[in-house]
């Protein structure tokens, strides 16, 4: 699929077929994640990937009960790793740089989701600290995002968005 169909194609979804995702895609996606640019090529992050079905139920309670996170295929949890930042970045690398390299990293998998026919959707909204005992997630890192990915069960409309002139203010 061509870069600007993948944009122009990607959905948050939220619905997904009970049908597994290949291994080589699974890797495919991984690789993406893998290639994405970080803060001094430090790759401050880390992904746990999730298919055991009974972890995958117990974020879904950490997660405000968002059903969906259990029903996907597979489950993608980003970390920060804020020291690995902060040593060469300081505080900013600690409280920023972190962050965007692994939403960084998780957007280009978002977007390599689609073009693999798969979807996925971001969800920030967890308790992390429940979420890192549900992993075994270390001390030293710090979950970001919870990204299910899947087979779309169904695709939902384009949402509405800002104009470029309510989004853009040139200077």
């Amino acid at each position: 699929m061509e870069f600007f169909e993948a944009i122009e194609r990607r959905r948050s979804i939220r619905a997904y077929r009970k049908k597994k995702i290949e291994e080589e895609k699974i890797k495919k996606l991984l690789e993406v994640a893998n290639s994405a640019p970080s803060a001094g090529n430090l790759q401050a992050y880390q992904i746990f990937l999730v298919k055991d079905e009974d972890k995958k139920k117990k974020l879904v309670g950490v997660s405000y009960d968002q059903e969906f996170i259990a029903l996907a295929s597979v489950v993608l949890v980003f970390c920060a790793a804020p020291q690995t930042s902060g040593q060469k970045y300081g505080g900013r690398g600690q409280n920023l740089y972190s962050i965007q390299d692994a939403t960084i990293s998780c957007a280009y998998v978002h977007l390599a989701a689609v073009a693999l026919g798969l979807g996925s959707v971001f969800v920030g909204a967890f308790d992390e600290e429940k979420v890192k005992r549900i992993l075994g997630i270390p001390p030293n890192l710090r979950p970001i995002v919870i990204l299910p990915v899947g087979y779309p069960d169904k695709s939902p409309e384009k949402t509405p968005r800002l104009s470029l002139k309510d989004l853009v203010k040139e200077i």
